[in-house]
């Protein structure tokens, strides 16, 4: 019996930079993960900002998914709101590691971190509504459908809702004392 992969979240370091560049010009779910945004830049224009925004932090949390050593996505929790302790959540992951629950408990973990850590008491994300299994992915996370905003993406040639989800820091608390 083989041991299950290992996901982790960890700093960027200078060998992951063609893997995340990868998952940034991914132009099959560019629009998924940017609705209403220009498509990834030249690699050196990323790579510059991403440098830039590593240089001078905005309290943003930000990760790179780590499984079994290999860089395979990113996630973080950006626009925090100081006072009011809330931030939203974004993930992308490399092609070949969708579907195989490595964005589910680098989530998870995500999660922890930002409750715990960084001591938010809320976290929302959007979702387009077409994605589906992402939404079932968050909803089994804790998260709850707080709103749509209407046809507000274009996304591959038609108009797409956005799904609003939010998760309280009291709600994850206590789904994860039950459930363990």
């Amino acid at each position: 019996m083989s041991t299950p992969p290992v996901v982790s979240l960890r700093s960027r370091t200078d060998a992951d930079w063609d893997a995340l560049y990868g998952i940034a010009s991914d132009l099959d779910t560019w629009e998924e993960r940017n609705p209403g945004r220009p498509a990834a830049p030249r690699r050196e224009a990323w790579q510059a900002r991403i440098q830039e925004r590593e240089a001078n932090p905005d309290g943003s949390m930000s990760f790179v998914i780590d499984v079994d050593g290999d860089a395979v996505g990113t996630v973080g929790v950006f626009d925090i709101d100081e006072v009011a302790r809330h931030g939203e959540v974004g993930i992308a992951l490399a092609q070949h590691a969708r579907g195989r629950g490595f964005g589910s408990e680098a989530m998870a973990q995500m999660l922890e971190f930002a409750f715990l850590r960084g001591n938010l008491r809320r976290i929302h994300l959007e979702v387009i509504s077409s994605n589906a299994a992402a939404i079932r992915v968050y909803e089994k996370l804790g998260f709850v459908i707080e709103g749509r905003q209407r046809e507000h993406a274009w996304v591959r040639g038609r108009y797409e809702d956005i799904v609003r989800m939010g998760l309280l820091r009291a709600e994850w608390a206590e789904s994860r004392e039950s459930n363990g």
